[in-house]
């Protein structure tokens, strides 16, 4: 279900894949392909059989049997369950045994390219720089401060690399300095459910309080008198944030004030600070709606105030600056605008002012205060804007970029009075950059840009930026990325294209280092920008949800063979990957089309999407019915039945599937997935492969550490590759 996701990594390893070939002499697919002593036929394994249990599930007269049901344990404990998945991971270990050594390879290739020391730009908040630095062979950071930016008199906060030694995963959030800069709060989880334990650390004494602050979100605010903390408990069974406490250092978490319960579970619940350290914020987020209340940070004994009542459709947050309150709203705005109003009038809608007016063919994303500057962030068919408005005069300019698509977003920006404003800029064939922009002047300067080693030549790559025309008229954004001097647009070029296409998240193009090797191996890799993405703006989001959804998987297919008939990919060697809400994605698009892929990696996919959403007992499903909508509804039910992954499976010749997922993932159960193959498994014709790994210590998010998470790449795309014809 809901993510947040990175494009998922694409890599392959030329120098001993092609060791003896010469290259030039090659076509696209031979390049592409593994030598032939890595060729081995696979062993003859028969793959698990999961035993069928009739489960009858009736909805609005309609009857489905289940033959699967059985896979879910909560627990995570059923001796059954637990040794099916690990037969699944031996037969896919057997199936995948030849290329073994191509993964090792790709391993050492992509952790060859990462720099083992390196740090992080420090980012100023209040009177300190902060910084995390990674060293050696270490999977995880040292989170440290200086007095400046140079690292004069650094100290070091937290070594996550000592705190990790006893844990096979381990995870640190939210790291929060108490106003006085003596104490810190941190989350940690040690088990990827996503459910952390706030701990408090003396920064003078390096000592630990004795606080332990058990089923949080994973981060603090500190109120003003550094002995004050909120945080937001988690319920133990959904695990919706749903609980904002307050608790004062030194006393048992069973005193702790509950001043905040969420009593819609169809609402997200956050907590973060004004710039100017006076107020703390209360969020409200749903799909469809959102709200914030305001807590005094001065009086541990405040309470929370409403800024106005929600109300479904209305979308807005607030930001404050000396008096006044900034608000990013959708009210009378399909593409949101930016108001203003004074402390006094806050609470009176009638009474909020424009600052940036509605604009139909442009979306406001987010914006930062300064002293006297206001810095906003718009998508302008489908780029990033960033203009920077003297607050004064009036004036504005925009910051300009090169490539064709990109990245670029704000972050670090703490002090109101800052004179410069900090971003982060990358695209398919520029590496993460950090720069520093003056707010007054047109001077900037890079802070850091992410070193790739061996022999990379941004040069050797070419991005581009196309408009692929779907089966009902609309022109659907695709960034595209492939090496110069291996790219032929005649349809030789292997194709891998990814996409997400829901919540509204918006996946900007940007570097990858992983995908170099695959960009060098001839492919040509596709960022489809789907609609249920903000790609152009809230209505192309709001064109892929719900009774919409179809146009999701719709674009995505469409995407291919436009990609195809454009000559970008060789139809008998296209490849598709997702996770998440792209899981789902490629759940559905392998029924649909299947003979349009030779090879389809979905990684922790929601593919149950009826039952799922049936049940409101499993994690998140409450906060889903604004995306997918509710199937109590019958309009509802009968509209995600009819592309639900599972429920459509169906007798035919699927493409080659390679399927991930995670057994504590508290976002997508580890049984969606299991389900899903077994019924495949029961009725798919043909030869292809199926294979289903599960990390049998991990949640959502893969493997915790830096070079753990290459493993997983790793064996992806050795999966891609070996299928290269």
């Amino acid at each position: 279900m809901k993510t947040k996701l990175t494009t998922l990594s694409l890599l392959l390893a030329p120098a001993l894949i092609l060791s003896g070939c010469d290259s030039s002499q090659q076509s696209t697919a031979e390049q592409a392909k593994p030598a032939a002593s890595t060729q081995q036929a696979a062993p003859q394994v028969s793959a698990p059989v999961a035993k069928k249990v009739p489960y009858v599930i009736e909805t609005h007269g309609h009857k489905r049997t289940d033959n699967y049901y059985w896979m879910r344990d909560d627990e995570r404990k059923d001796p059954e369950i637990l040794a099916h998945l690990e037969a699944e991971n031996s037969y896919t270990n057997a199936k995948l045994a030849h290329t073994q050594d191509m993964q090792k390879v790709l391993f050492d290739e992509i952790k060859g390219r990462i720099v083992k020391d390196d740090n992080s730009v420090p980012v100023q908040d209040g009177a300190f720089y902060y910084s995390s630095e990674t060293t050696g062979d270490n999977e995880y950071p040292v989170h440290v401060r200086a007095d400046d930016f140079k690292g004069t008199n650094k100290t070091v906060l937290l070594d996550v690399n000592e705190l990790a030694k006893a844990h096979d995963y381990y995870a640190v959030s939210g790291l929060s300095v108490s106003p006085n800069d003596k104490l810190m709060a941190y989350g940690e989880d040690t088990v990827s459910r996503r459910i952390y334990t706030l701990r408090v650390k003396d920064l003078e004494t390096g000592k630990m309080l004795p606080d332990s602050l058990a089923g949080t979100s994973g981060s603090a605010v500190w109120g003003n008198d550094n002995k004050t903390v909120y945080y937001i408990k988690k319920d133990p069974q959904t695990l919706l944030g749903y609980q904002v406490y307050r608790h004062t250092l030194g006393q048992p978490q069973s005193s702790d004030e509950l001043i905040y319960e969420e009593k819609n579970k169809s609402y997200y619940t956050g907590i973060w600070k004004s710039k100017d350290n006076s107020t703390i914020y209360i969020g409200h987020d749903s799909t469809e709606a959102s709200g914030v209340s305001l807590i005094d940070a001065n009086d541990a004994k405040a309470q929370p105030v409403r800024v106005i009542p929600r109300r479904h459709g209305h979308e807005y947050s607030v930001a404050k600056k000396g008096n006044d309150y900034y608000i990013n709203t959708n009210w009378n705005a399909t593409n949101f605008r930016l108001m203003k109003a004074s402390k006094a009038n806050l609470h009176d809608q009638s009474k909020w002012t424009d600052v940036i007016p509605a604009n139909d063919n442009v979306k406001l994303n987010d914006f930062e205060l300064f002293d006297n500057n206001l810095v906003y962030n718009q998508r302008d068919n489908g780029l990033t804007k960033i203009t920077v408005r003297d607050l004064t005069s009036g004036k504005e300019r925009q910051l300009s970029f090169n490539d064709p698509a990109y990245r670029v977003s704000l972050y670090g920006n703490n002090n109101l009075d800052s004179d410069q404003i900090r971003l982060y800029y990358s695209s398919m064939t520029t590496p993460g950059s950090h720069f520093d922009y003056a707010l007054n002047s047109d001077d900037k300067t890079l802070l850091k840009q992410t070193k790739v080693l061996g022999d990379f030549n941004a040069d050797n790559y070419q991005s581009e930026r196309l408009m692929i025309t779907a089966r009902d008229g609309k022109k659907v954004p695709v960034s595209v990325v492939y090496r110069k001097d291996k790219f032929k647009k005649d349809g030789t070029n292997p194709l891998l294209q990814y996409a997400y296409g829901s919540y509204g998240t918006t996946i900007d193009p940007s570097f990858s280092i992983t995908r170099l090797s695959l960009l060098d191996r001839g492919f040509v890799y596709a960022l489809a920008h789907i609609r249920g993405s903000q790609m152009l703006g809230r209505p192309w989001y709001e064109d892929g949800k719900k009774l919409t959804k179809m146009n999701t998987f719709n674009d995505f297919i469409d995407v291919t063979k436009g990609l195809v008939a454009e000559k970008y990919g060789n139809k008998d060697n296209i490849f598709a990957a997702g996770g998440s809400a792209g899981g789902l994605l490629m759940g559905a698009v392998v029924n649909m089309e299947p003979s349009l892929y030779n090879g389809v990696a979905a990684a922790v996919p929601f593919v149950d999407v009826v039952t799922t959403m049936l049940d409101e007992s499993i994690p998140l499903t409450t906060n889903e019915f604004d995306e997918w909508g509710n199937p109590k509804d019958k309009e509802y039910y009968d509209y995600m039945l009819a592309y639900s992954p599972y429920d459509q499976v169906k007798a035919q010749d699927y493409p080659n599937i390679l399927v991930t997922t995670g057994l504590h993932d508290s976002q997508v159960q580890y049984f969606e997935p299991m389900k899903w193959v077994a019924k495949l498994r029961e009725y798919k014709t043909g030869d292809n492969l199926l294979v289903f790994k599960t990390d049998m210590e991990s949640g959502h998010g893969g493997a915790s550490g830096r070079f753990k998470r290459i493993n997983q790449s790793a064996l992806q795309y050795a999966f891609f590759l070996d299928l290269v014809k």
